[in-house]
């Protein structure tokens, strides 16, 4: 087994502007990231998400999510569903608000008294859920929580930290003639070739068995994966005998 991250939560929160309640949530994931629990959360920026960047896609696979919305078109949510898995848990300001009896939030810009209570009502939830979220087994593989345990305390307030610090390197490879991103290929390679292994059929088989701890693998496709993984892997080694 490869070492990798430690596993923390991402938050992901919505980047509209012009509700008062998208304002709620960049503050109130910014509470959690910050203050509440700093050393058990990352925040993964929608807009890269968006654009394509594999770094927070590949950490919203990997670990646990949480998405923050201002309201029920759930942007973050859905945005995270679409390009890596459907978020561990998902909070909806406009939807919090009143299930709590609190007034509505004002002021897109600069938020009201009623705002402000929403910003500490939402990061308490937020946290809230992710302790919840670390004392269960997260499946790497199928994206789904498993029961587990662990116990996080709340640190002190620090800043907040990107998701591309604690990124999961991901390769893409060519199976099939068809272009897959595989995540912890990278330093898959890294151990096996640090142990001595040699591009063969039998490193294939064993690059494939790691591969799918990671990733899915279609069935009736393991042939096609370990032929490529072991290609892939050569081109590594031959890149590294190199060297710079």
């Amino acid at each position: 087994m490869v070492e990798l991250p430690k596993k923390k939560v991402g938050i992901v929160a919505c980047s509209g502007e012009e509700l008062a309640e998208g304002t709620v949530t960049r503050l109130a994931a910014l509470r959690v990231l910050e203050q509440l629990r700093p050393d058990e959360t990352v925040t993964i920026c929608l807009p890269l998400f968006l654009a394509g960047g594999e770094g927070d896609r590949a950490f919203a696979r990997f670990y646990p999510t949480i998405a923050i919305d201002g309201c029920e078109k759930r942007c973050a949510a859905r945005a995270t569903e679409m390009y890596s898995g459907k978020p561990a848990a998902s909070i909806v300001v406009s939807e919090l608000v009143p299930e709590r009896g609190m007034e509505p939030p004002q002021g897109p810009r600069k938020l009201d008294s009623a705002g402000m209570k929403a910003v500490e009502m939402t990061a308490e939830r937020v946290a809230e859920q992710v302790d919840t979220l670390l004392e269960q087994r997260w499946n790497r593989r199928s994206g789904e929580l498993e029961i587990g345990a662990s116990s996080p305390e709340a640190g002190e307030a620090k800043e907040a930290t990107c998701s591309c610090a604690t990124a999961i390197p991901v390769q893409k490879i060519e199976v099939d003639g068809r272009q897959v991103t595989l995540t912890a290929l990278p330093l898959i390679f890294a151990q096996l070739r640090e142990q001595g292994k040699a591009a063969t059929a039998v490193t294939g088989r064993e690059l494939l068995e790691m591969v799918r701890v990671y990733n899915p693998v279609p069935e009736g496709a393991d042939a096609s994966y370990a032929a490529a993984l072991v290609r892939e892997y050569n081109a590594f080694c031959q890149a590294e005998k190199v060297g710079p």
